[in-house]
C-alpha cells in the first residue's frame, strides 16, 4: 500500500513568537529590512534596463541617490517612501525603551521621505531639472545623515536593549546583539567613508550601499528572519513531496 500523506497542518508559523510587550511584528521588521536590502541592486538593474540618455552604460553613478535622475527613478522614491510609511507605523516595545523606539522611528521616517522629495545634485548637467536649486542638495544631504544616525542608533543603542534580566534572556540574545553592534559599527564606518570622499572626490555609492545592506541585516535579524526562511523552506520541502496537500493547506489558511 501507498503511505498516506500526513493529514493537513493546521496554521502555519511564518514569524517568530513576539514577546508580550511588542507593539509592533516581525513581519513589519522584515519588510523594513527586505526594503533596505534589494533598493541598491533593484536600482541598478532598472537603471540598466531603462537608460537615461547622457549617462554611461554599465557604471555606477557617484551616489546611491544619483539614481533619482535615471529611468529607476520610481523605485528609489517608492522605497524610501515605503520606509516611511513602515517608520511611521513601528511602535516598538510598550516598555521604558518605547518612548525613544517611537520618536526614533518617526525622526528616521521624515528623514526617508525628505531624501525623497528633495534631491541630490544631478550627475551630469543636462539632467538638472528647472526646479532644481541648491539648497535641496542641502536638505537632501542632512536628511540622509540624521536618517542613517537613527538607523546606527537603532543598531548600536535600541535593539541591544531588553525588558528582562540576563538570566531570563533567550540563549539567542547574546548572538543577536553582537550582530546588531558590528552592523550599528558599519554603519558608522561607511559614513565616515562617505564624508571622506569630501576631500578625495570619489564615488559614495558602495559606502551607500554597504550601510543599507548593514541595516538590513540588523532588521532582518530583529525580525527573525531566520525562522521564517527555515519555515518557508522547509515547508518548500513538504509540498514538493507532497503536493496533493498544498491546495487545502492554502485553502484551509486563508478561510
Amino acid at each position: 500500500m501507498n503511505p498516506q500523506p500526513p493529514a493537513p497542518s493546521a496554521t502555519v508559523r511564518l514569524f517568530a513568537p513576539t514577546k508580550r510587550d511588542d507593539q509592533s511584528s516581525h513581519l513589519h521588521r522584515q519588510l523594513v529590512g527586505w526594503v533596505a536590502l534589494v533598493l541598491p541592486i533593484l536600482l541598478l538593474i532598472i537603471a540598466e534596463l531603462r537608460p537615461t540618455e547622457g549617462l554611461p552604460r554599465r557604471e555606477l553613478l557617484g551616489s546611491i541617490s544619483a539614481y533619482y535622475y535615471t529611468g529607476a527613478v520610481a523605485a528609489f522614491c517608492g522605497s524610501l517612501v515605503a520606509l516611511t510609511a513602515f517608520f511611521f507605523t513601528y511602535r516598538g516595545y510598550d516598555n521604558e525603551h518605547g518612548r525613544r523606539d517611537l520618536q526614533t522611528a518617526w525622526i528616521a521616517g521624515l528623514a526617508s521621505l525628505l531624501v525623497a522629495f528633495f534631491p541630490t545634485t544631478p550627475p551630469v548637467i543636462v539632467l538638472i531639472p528647472t526646479w532644481w536649486t541648491p539648497w535641496m542638495r542641502v536638505i537632501h544631504y542632512v536628511s540622509a545623515m540624521v536618517l542613517f544616525g537613527c538607523l546606527i542608533y537603532f543598531s548600536l543603542v535600541l535593539f541591544r536593549k531588553s525588558s528582562s534580566e540576563p538570566k531570563h534572556r533567550p540563549p539567542d540574545k547574546t548572538w543577536r546583539n553582537r550582530c546588531y553592534f558590528w552592523c550599528g559599527v558599519g554603519m558608522l564606518a561607511c559614513m565616515l567613508w562617505a564624508l571622506s570622499t569630501y576631500f578625495t572626490g570619489g564615488s559614495i555609492f558602495w559606502a551607500e550601499a554597504i550601510a543599507l545592506w548593514l541595516f538590513a541585516v540588523s532588521w532582518l535579524v530583529k525580525g527573525r528572519a531566520g525562522w521564517t526562511l527555515m519555515t518557508v523552506g522547509r515547508k518548500t520541502v513538504h509540498y514538493v513531496r507532497h503536493p496533493q496537500q498544498a491546495i487545502p493547506d492554502l485553502w484551509g489558511a486563508i478561510r
